[in-house]
């Protein structure tokens, strides 16, 4: 009878440090995910202001008079003088 008296303590010692070591890892997994998200939400901030810059700097090398500049300097071009405007027939 003595034996059997023993062992239901034991197994509840058991199951308790079993419960215990579950719930130290489930909040090392937890801390360890908050970190990841913080560092992926620090790195999407990164990633929006590139972006802003990167939608400024096209906006700014694709303004028209840039371009025209670049054509007219670099390539020679200019606007033809005799041309006339033919419409398509449908």
């Amino acid at each position: 009878m003595m034996r059997g008296s023993l062992l239901v303590p034991l197994v509840m010692v058991i199951v308790i440090i079993v419960s215990a070591l579950a719930v130290v890892r489930t909040n090392h997994e937890n801390r360890a995910l908050i970190a990841e998200l913080e560092s992926l939400r620090s790195e999407r901030e990164r990633l929006d202001i590139e972006w802003a810059q990167l939608q400024l700097e096209e906006a700014t090398l694709a303004a028209n008079n840039r371009v025209e500049a670049i054509a007219r300097q670099q390539l020679g071009m200019t606007e033809p003088r005799n041309y006339e405007i033919v419409e398509a027939q449908p």
